[in-house]
């Protein structure tokens, strides 16, 4: 497993429940360390151990855990860098859900060794969709649920969002775009132009 998976979980850990939350999770998980590098490659059994512990410890289903760690890469101040490169991916909901075909070549050019699963957006209406999640770790899709719903109240979407189904290695997840331009998005610009500019 990529270091950049198990660190964003130890940051979310962190952020959410505090120190001792953490310290406590990699004790249960028989880390023999405190701190993921982002860079390196762990064996996803040490993801597993830490999901459980986490699990364990925090007293939440696995799959809520999970969407929250979601909606945390998203929403969270200390996590802007996902949030912009979601956000380059559209000018409203619609145009980035049908961006994510591209996310994990995207992300391969920021991380070449990152591996994200095919994701397949198949068009039912203009405004209802499926997301096919192929070759993911199982669980996957509550992350992309997580996100999902934190770029729809980041574009000011009025959502319905629903995990449909596990099978073999491909999750799939309805989208239901009630309204695309429910409320007033947050502020984002694709360009930042320094004060000294002229």
């Amino acid at each position: 497993m990529h270091g950049l998976v198990n660190r964003a979980i130890q940051c979310f850990v962190l952020d959410t429940y505090g120190d001792a939350a953490w310290e406590d999770i990699a004790r249960r998980a028989d880390l023999g360390f405190t701190a993921f590098e982002a860079l390196l490659q762990y064996d996803p059994g040490i993801t597993e151990a830490v999901m459980k512990a986490a699990v364990d410890l925090l007293g939440k289903p696995r799959n809520e855990l999970l969407e929250d760690l979601g909606t945390y890469l998203v929403s969270h101040p200390t996590q802007g860098a996902v949030r912009r490169l979601l956000r380059f991916s559209g000018a409203d909901f619609i145009d980035f859900i049908h961006s994510l075909d591209d996310l994990p070549d995207r992300a391969r050019l920021a991380v070449p060794d990152l591996g994200l699963p095919r994701l397949v957006l198949r068009d039912h209406t203009a405004t209802r969709f499926t997301l096919e999640c192929h070759g993911a770790t199982p669980g996957f899709g509550y992350v992309l649920l997580g996100v999902l719903r934190a770029m729809a109240d980041d574009y000011g979407a009025l959502v319905l969002l629903e995990y449909q189904s596990l099978n073999g290695t491909m999750e799939t997840l309805a989208i239901d775009v009630v309204e695309a331009a429910f409320a007033q998005g947050r502020s984002f610009e694709l360009v930042t132009v320094s004060a000294g500019a002229s």
